[in-house]
């Protein structure tokens, strides 16, 4: 069961590879449960409960950004993702070790997952095209690394078959809901060489085992993160349409996507809401639209051991800016938090390319705002 959108802004193969290119310490709010724990769960059902869960879109470190300190970089977002009950973030680089490097082959230091965590990241989403940038190697590391981080659970990619059997989809349960997260990139810009470790890829056949997985431990909502599309295109491509109704079609109850580095449209397919891409988090892109992008909470409304419903996920803006524009530093700040305050812009221009982008941004995908001023 479904309600309308709400955007939350002020101004805010087939052939079996589908090709789509066109544990936390004790009294966290997070339980992770492994598919054998499932039966352990023992949810209070008396009274009303809504768990809120947090996703943001591609965390980048190009090389400019290895320049500055990284802790500027999320900060205005710390209280929506602390706050969350699940936060979820698309990190979309390796930690291959030092030379740290950008685009085309990311490796960031260790200390700046860590910071993403400590924040309060509660998942770290892993299968992009830039996984494999450092080769088997750098992938095998940045598995070993964010394994061993105590406060962050990752998913995405897994170092063997007994990690993907019980991590493939990813199954938290957040206040006692049974929630699936299933991560899958279209491809690497690095071929995968050898059988583990393993990317998750938009293969169907790979996919409808996690849904079954998923099903079989009893998950609740199973929402699908694929890295998929276009970069730079504001609408989503027919393959992307193609994979979100087989995904629809097989249990999903949400899908939101990344990868084209740009907001695109949002809709739906039955009664599962697709956004088809978040666009960055934050990053060193200056191209048109990419500095815009989307934070997407979803919310989950509980009443009896049976009644739990999705609510339609609330979409808010988000907005990147570079050094000198705002700060001397990177930070992403929420778009409804600013409008109207152009007189804290270091570079006013930059207020106004916000708000240009902002309004080229809605009339192309047509997402719906509560903002009339523009």
């Amino acid at each position: 069961m479904y309600i309308k959108w709400k955007l939350s802004v002020s101004v805010v193969v087939f052939l079996t590879v589908f090709s789509v290119f066109c544990p936390p310490a004790s009294g966290q709010k997070l339980e992770n449960i492994w598919m054998k724990r499932l039966d352990q769960i023992s949810p209070i059902y008396e009274k009303t409960d809504t768990v809120s869960l947090f996703f943001i879109g591609d965390v980048m470190m190009h090389a400019r950004q290895l320049e500055y300190d990284f802790r500027t970089f999320l900060e205005p977002l710390r209280e929506r993702v602390s706050k969350a009950d699940l936060a979820v973030a698309n990190m979309e680089f390796t930690l291959a070790g030092m030379p740290y490097s950008g685009y085309p082959a990311f490796s960031a230091p260790d200390a700046y997952a860590d910071y993403v965590a400590d924040l309060g990241t509660d998942v770290f989403l892993t299968a992009n095209n830039h996984i494999l940038d450092k080769g088997r190697e750098g992938l095998e590391r940045t598995i070993r690394i964010y394994r061993n981080m105590e406060k962050v659970m990752m998913t995405g990619v897994s170092e063997s078959a007994e990690a993907d059997e019980s991590g493939y989809p990813l199954m938290v349960a957040v206040k006692g809901t049974r929630i699936a997260l299933i991560n899958f990139t279209y491809g690497t810009n690095v071929p995968n060489e050898s059988i583990w470790p393993k990317v998750n890829y938009a293969d169907t056949s790979d996919i409808r085992k996690a849904f079954r997985r998923a099903k079989d431990a009893g998950a609740e909502f199973i929402i699908a993160l694929p890295h998929w599309g276009v970069e730079y295109q504001l609408n989503h491509c027919p393959a992307q349409e193609k994979l979100a109704t087989w995904l629809a079609a097989n249990g999903a109850d949400a899908i939101i996507g990344a990868h084209p580095h740009v907001v695109q449209d949002t809709t739906h397919i039955g009664n599962v809401p697709v956004v088809y891409s978040m666009g960055n988090a934050v990053s060193n892109m200056s191209a048109t639209n990419t500095r815009l992008e989307l934070a997407v909470t979803v919310r989950i409304a509980r009443k009896g051991k049976n009644r739990a419903i999705m609510l339609e996920p609330e979409l808010e803006f988000l907005w990147c800016t570079l050094p000198g524009t705002l700060t001397s530093s990177y930070a992403t700040i929420a778009v409804r938090d600013y409008i109207g305050k152009r007189n804290l812009w270091k570079d006013p221009s930059d207020y106004d390319n916000m708000v240009a982008t902002l309004s080229r941004v809605l009339r192309s995908t047509g997402i719906n705002d509560t903002y009339n001023n523009l």
